[in-house]
C-alpha cells in the first residue's frame, strides 16, 4: 500500500494546521482578567439591588428612545433599584441620566473601544468601572442585576440579551425579568424566534417565549418588575447571580 493510500485510510496522518507564534506575555492574560473581576466585585458587592439597562451607543438625545430610557431609569430608581449601564453614550447615557436626576445609584461598566465608547457624565464617580474584556464586563452586568431592560440596539445589545436568556434558560442564573422596550423594534425578532426557532425547528421550548415580554411604556416596565417580586421582601433575599 502506498503512502498516499495509507494517509487516505488513516486521517490521523493528515497534516494539521498550526498556530502562528504565540507571544509569551499572552500567558499573563489570566492575571489581567482576575484583576478586572476583583475590581468589579470589590465595587459592585457593596451596591443595593440594581437593574441592567442595555441599548445602542448610537442613539441621539433627540431620539424618542433616549427619552424613554431616561424615564424608565427614573421610575426604576423610584422603585428603589440602582441602574447599571455600559457607561457610554446613547441609551446608556439616557439610563444613567434618569437615575442620576432622581438621585439614585448610577453605575457605568465602560469598555475600551476604538470608537463610540466614553464615560457619560451621569455616572457616580466612584461607580465607574473600566473593562478590557467584554466577557468580564458581561459577568458584572449579569451578576448584580435583578432585572434586564433591553432598549433598541445593535450587535452588542443582542449579544447581551441572548447571553442573559441563555443563562436563565439553562438555570445558570436565577430567573429574573427580561423586558424588551419598543414594540416596533422587537416584534419582528420575537416573531422569527417563534416561527423559526420554536415552530419550524423546535430549537427552543414554548415557555422560552415567555421570557421576552415587549412593552412601550415606563410604567409597563415597572409593573412587570413589581409583579415579579410581588410587592414582597423577595427582592432582599435574592443573591447576586453567577456563583463563580
Amino acid at each position: 500500500m502506498s503512502e498516499k493510500e495509507v494517509k487516505a485510510e488513516n486521517p490521523t496522518h493528515r497534516e494539521m494546521k498550526k498556530w502562528g507564534e504565540i507571544k509569551g506575555e499572552n500567558s499573563w492574560t489570566m492575571f489581567k482578567v482576575i484583576a478586572e473581576l476583583v475590581d468589579g466585585f470589590e465595587i459592585l458587592n457593596k451596591l443595593s439591588p440594581c437593574v441592567s439597562i442595555f441599548g445602542s451607543a448610537r442613539t441621539k438625545p433627540e431620539n424618542p428612545y433616549y427619552k424613554l430610557a431616561t424615564d424608565i431609569a427614573a421610575k426604576c430608581t423610584e422603585e428603589g433599584f440602582g441602574v447599571i449601564t455600559g457607561g457610554g453614550p446613547g441609551i446608556m447615557e439616557a439610563a444613567n441620566k434618569g437615575a442620576y436626576l432622581q438621585g439614585g445609584l448610577s453605575v457605568g461598566l465602560n469598555i475600551d473601544l476604538p470608537f463610540e465608547q466614553f464615560n457619560n457624565p451621569y455616572i457616580d464617580p466612584s461607580k465607574i468601572l473600566h473593562h478590557r474584556y467584554f466577557f468580564v464586563r458581561k459577568v458584572m452586568f449579569v451578576k448584580y442585576a435583578q432585572a434586564f431592560i433591553v432598549c433598541p440596539g445593535g450587535f452588542g445589545t443582542l449579544d447581551e440579551l441572548f447571553e442573559v436568556l441563555t443563562l436563565i434558560q439553562t438555570n445558570k442564573i436565577s430567573k429574573v425579568p427580561v423586558i424588551l422596550v419598543g414594540t416596533t423594534y422587537w416584534t419582528g425578532l420575537k416573531q422569527w424566534i417563534n416561527d423559526v426557532m420554536h415552530l419550524e425547528t423546535g430549537n427552543i421550548s414554548p415557555k422560552d417565549l415567555d421570557l421576552l415580554p415587549i412593552v412601550d411604556e415606563p410604567d409597563d416596565v415597572v409593573a412587570i418588575i413589581r409583579n415579579f417580586y410581588d410587592g414582597s421582601d423577595r427582592i432582599h433575599s435574592i443573591k447576586p447571580n453567577y456563583e463563580l
